[in-house]
């Protein structure tokens, strides 16, 4: 990580928001995520009494003795924070010029994804989405995207549980992963049948139904679901289409 120019950044970020928030904003927010105690740093080129406030408390961090990466993410979410929506982008490109990777603010939720290990698919269509904190919808895709590809491996245009019930039967199922000859071999392409479709009602189809905000999704089922998507992907990645 490149040395981080702090007066450089409390200069121009300050100058950049005098006109989008207010001092007690900038105040509220700068106790709530720099957790430091603000101090006057006189700079008689700024005459804006907010980018002076925001110059202080960028200064006033730079100053406080800490883990460097940890004042890196205060500084960036302090920043992003009293930005409006519509301006994060440039926000973040400026932060990452002066040596502040916005990545940083998401390594923690990164190293917990990354140590489950998941299938590449399960990885492709949830990683952003976990790391932004948006446990809902990484469920969804991941889910989403399991159900297009058994569709397409199976050359079936059911959908969803149906789907899944007809695939992956022992009988009549096209994909199959044993040889369905021992009681063991059908108890395992029965239960990866069941899994596969308990998958469809009890994950998919809620989250294609309900809004997030009144179907939630902690951080931990996130987890736990995700492996149980990227095990499914395991076995489909090993199943064998029968006509």
């Amino acid at each position: 990580m490149q040395t981080i120019n702090y007066r450089h950044i409390a200069t121009q970020i300050g100058d950049a928001l005098k006109y989008s928030t207010s001092v007690n904003e900038i105040d509220r927010i700068g106790q709530a995520i720099l957790q430091v105690n603000k101090e006057s740093f006189p700079n008689t080129s700024i005459s804006s009494v907010r980018a002076r406030t925001l110059y202080d408390w960028v200064l006033s961090l730079a100053k406080t003795p800490m883990d460097n990466t940890e004042r890196t993410k205060r500084l960036i979410g302090f920043c992003l924070e009293l930005t409006p929506k519509e301006n994060h982008a440039g926000t973040i490109e400026f932060l990452e010029k002066n040596g502040c990777p916005y990545s940083l603010l998401y390594k923690d939720g990164l190293d917990e994804f990354l140590r489950r290990n998941f299938h590449s698919e399960v990885v492709r269509h949830s990683q952003k989405l976990f790391i932004q904190g948006n446990f809902f919808h990484a469920v969804f895709e991941s889910a989403k995207a399991f159900n297009k590809d058994v569709k397409i491996k199976s050359q079936n245009e059911k959908d969803g549980q149906p789907l899944m019930l007809n695939v992956w039967g022992c009988d009549s199922g096209v994909l199959k992963i044993t040889s369905c000859q021992t009681q063991t071999d059908k108890d395992f392409q029965d239960g990866i049948k069941f899994l596969s479709g308990g998958l469809m009602s009890a994950i998919r189809n809620p989250t294609a139904h309900e809004p997030a905000i009144s179907w939630p999704i902690d951080k931990q089922d996130c987890l736990d679901i995700l492996s149980l998507i990227s095990f499914l992907y395991r076995q489909l990645d090993k199943a064998v289409y029968f006509k």
